[in-house]
């Protein structure tokens, strides 16, 4: 009879030879995979992703994608969307099953936006699973502060877990670009820095939603890099299918009153909802009254103080619908900045239609600009009044 000890032993052997076997298949999976793409950053990872997708699939490459943004998908080659059904938590261990599923088809490249958020998985996720050609940090800002540090230095050093190596570098923030830097020395990868003023009103009109454009400009060089004519990429990007989370604008008609409703729920930090909401506000005019709708999380207080600081310091809106419990007193010490805006207050507990009523209320040519969380309520709200759009 065995011993413990040599039971053990031979338990811990066992698993050692499996993973070696798991790690050989791993990298003959990526061998199969020409080549690799790898999607991180604060915001526009998953909208960068299905763009890349798009302008590689136009320049004739068989390509796979997978977003993790609002709704998780994988893209296929025709640029479908399939959902992507979890019996159990989203863990980084998936995208090692995608790429060996990817790879079965022997497509000539793959595009997938980084699921980790805790630096060390961020680490492996590309220096084991992925390990990528091109790699691209769309932008570092102030979220997920708990996990990656409350600095930007914090949070572009551990974005920089994903930095590939002897690979290329594509980024779209220059405020830390000494960061990215230091870590793409170090890996022998090529540094590129992309500039979004390149990319005018003329190229995002073309698009059917609202898409910033320093997402299109990280996608056109991605597809520059790998070898797709800007003209070719950008033909296959407009007629691209965005992700749930998009920026979206809408006409609602609601019987005798027309109100423009702009999605920026899927930014959630306050520096993003900032950005889109001055974008907004150079792109629309409106002559009824300016109204921002705030989708918060219980479990997120610290992030609805931002965003409730923000819309009473910097927007200062006519009108203000405020949804979530326990919210009260944190307002009270923010409504000296904006004295004139009316509030709205509703219960975690009340349904979308009673947000869409108050909607419905607002003076003609009015503007709501909706900001929070996309998930669960949000995305729920936006299914709601998709009825109502103005087709005309």
């Amino acid at each position: 009879m065995f011993s413990p000890m040599i039971v053990l032993s031979i338990i811990t052997l066992s698993l050692i030879l499996a993973g070696g076997i798991e790690y050989f298949r791993h990298k003959q999976v990526l061998a199969a995979l020409p080549l690799r793409i790898h999607i991180n950053g604060t915001r526009g990872k998953s909208s960068v992703t299905r763009l890349v997708a798009a302008g590689l699939r136009a320049g004739g490459l068989k390509t796979y994608a997978k977003t993790t943004g609002t709704a998780p998908r994988v893209i296929d080659p025709e640029g479908k969307d399939r959902i992507i059904h979890r019996l159990r938590s989203p863990s980084i261990g998936e995208q090692v099953r995608l790429l060996k599923y990817f790879a079965q088809d022997k497509p000539d490249a793959v595009v997938l936006e980084c699921m980790a958020v805790q630096p060390q998985y961020q680490w492996v996720a590309e220096q084991e699973m992925v390990r990528s050609h091109i790699g691209v940090i769309t932008n570092v800002r102030p979220d997920h502060v708990d996990e990656m540090g409350h600095t930007l230095t914090d949070i572009a050093s551990s974005l920089s877990n994903t930095i590939p190596r002897q690979g290329i570098l594509i980024t779209g923030d220059e405020t830390v670009s000494n960061v990215f830097d230091v870590v793409s020395t170090k890996r022998e990868t090529r540094l590129v820095t992309v500039d979004e003023s390149k990319i005018g009103e003329e190229i995002l009109d073309q698009f059917s939603y609202m898409e910033h454009p320093q997402n299109v400009a990280l996608a056109l060089e991605v597809c520059k890099q790998a070898g797709v004519e800007r003209s070719v990429a950008l033909d296959g990007m407009v007629n691209v299918s965005p992700d749930l989370g998009a920026l979206i604008a809408w006409k609602l008609d609601y019987q005798d009153r027309s109100v423009s409703f702009i999605n920026g729920m899927a930014a959630n930090d306050p520096v993003s909802t900032l950005t889109i909401w001055n974008y907004t506000a150079r792109r629309f005019s409106w002559k009824g009254k300016s109204c921002v709708f705030l989708n918060t999380r219980e479990d997120r207080r610290t992030r609805s103080r931002q965003l409730l600081s923000l819309i009473m310091e910097e927007i200062k809106p006519d009108h203000c619908i405020i949804r979530g419990d326990n919210l009260e007193k944190m307002y009270s010490h923010l409504k000296h900045y904006s004295p004139n805006t009316n509030i709205t207050w509703i219960h975690s507990q009340d349904s979308v239609k009673t947000v869409s009523d108050v909607f419905a209320k607002l003076p003609d040519d009015s503007l709501v600009y909706a900001m929070g969380n996309q998930v669960g309520f949000g995305q729920e709200l936006v299914d709601h009044i998709k009825p109502y759009r103005h087709h005309g």
